[in-house]
């Protein structure tokens, strides 16, 4: 026997051998799960245009996020009950030697605490804030706005983390905020309203924050159970619209509230479980790089459900918006 085989198998006895490819989390569920987040994450956009037009902003939300609260609270019911039935280890017991082995079931009090604040950030503030943007620009633009998060992210990386600041970075921020700047000036359609850019930017940096923190979680807390608290505390934020909420139940079309209940149900409850499962398996800028094509989707549902035509001067905007974030994302 050679030296190299009495090492590797020293090595697979005591457990550090190299990941065999079976070990590793094969690829083509965590793209088909990205694929489904985009398409349901640029659907959203058009759905809180839908249903602005009868539900307010804070009452959307909570209307939303109550739905989006049910749809997970049966799914982590259903999945548990299937682990305890088959044997298996819950969210509490992660399998040994697997990627969610440090993760707990249990969150202590300031990783729960976190996930809270993520919970009230993403899911009340960043609901509010882009309901309130779509009552004033259309949902074309306020997915072009909101697809700047990843230059956010990269930027917070340089202040918070400390990470170096390059040259491409510097560039493809100036041309994405070029991009920001030609929507402003014009809007999707040929118009915006200044205050709708403002909140679609602002909830870009809510998103940003979401994904940074987000992340640092899902060291400690599976995907399933960090969603579905998260939700729970966003609701709790916003039940100070449940008055508006009940009122305007009584008045708004049918139609306009199947749309709250699929936003709540799809882009948020299947949606962030599916995006949480690719943020556990890649890293955050890669996770973050697929919603690129959140963007142009959103144009397509826009342009052909609701009759949103683009503005040649708004496409350019758009165009450089992207074109920035990937020069600033891109390894």
């Amino acid at each position: 026997m050679t030296r190299s085989e009495t090492t590797a198998r020293t090595r697979d006895a005591a457990g550090d051998a190299p990941a065999r490819p079976a070990d590793r989390p094969r690829s083509w569920p965590i793209g088909a799960a990205a694929g489904t987040t985009v398409l349901l994450w640029a659907s959203a956009f058009v759905g809180i245009r839908f249903a602005g037009h009868d539900y307010s902003p804070g009452a959307m939300a909570l209307g939303r996020m109550a739905a989006a609260c049910i749809a997970l609270s049966a799914f982590v019911a259903l999945t548990t009950g299937a682990r305890r039935r088959s044997g298996r280890p819950g969210h509490g017991t992660p399998e040994p030697g697997g990627p969610a082995s440090r993760r707990s079931g249990r969150p202590g009090g300031r990783t729960l605490g976190l996930v809270a604040l993520w919970g009230v950030a993403w899911f009340g503030g960043y609901n509010v804030a882009l309901n309130a943007a779509e009552r004033l620009v259309d949902a074309g633009t306020a997915a072009l706005l909101v697809a700047v998060a990843p230059i956010l992210v990269a930027v917070a990386a340089i202040l918070v983390l400390g990470e170096r600041l390059t040259g491409r970075l510097g560039v493809g921020v100036a041309v994405a905020f070029a991009g920001v700047a030609l929507i402003a000036a014009g809007g999707f359609t040929g118009h915006a309203d200044k205050v709708g850019v403002a909140l679609a930017v602002f909830s870009a940096m809510l998103y940003a924050f979401g994904v940074l923190l987000q992340k640092r979680l899902l060291a400690r807390v599976d995907a399933v159970r960090m969603t579905w608290l998260g939700a729970l505390a966003g609701t709790v934020a916003l039940l100070p619209f449940a008055p508006a909420l009940l009122g305007e139940l009584a008045t708004a079309p049918p139609a306009a509230t199947l749309g709250m209940l699929y936003l709540g149900v799809f882009p948020t409850a299947i949606g962030f479980l599916t995006w949480g499962y690719v943020l556990s398996h890649w890293t955050a800028g890669r996770t973050t790089a697929t919603t690129y094509l959140v963007p142009p989707v959103t144009v397509l549902l826009s342009w052909t459900l609701l009759g949103e035509m683009p503005a040649a001067l708004s496409l350019l905007g758009g165009a450089l918006c992207l074109t920035g974030v990937v020069l600033a994302t891109r390894r």
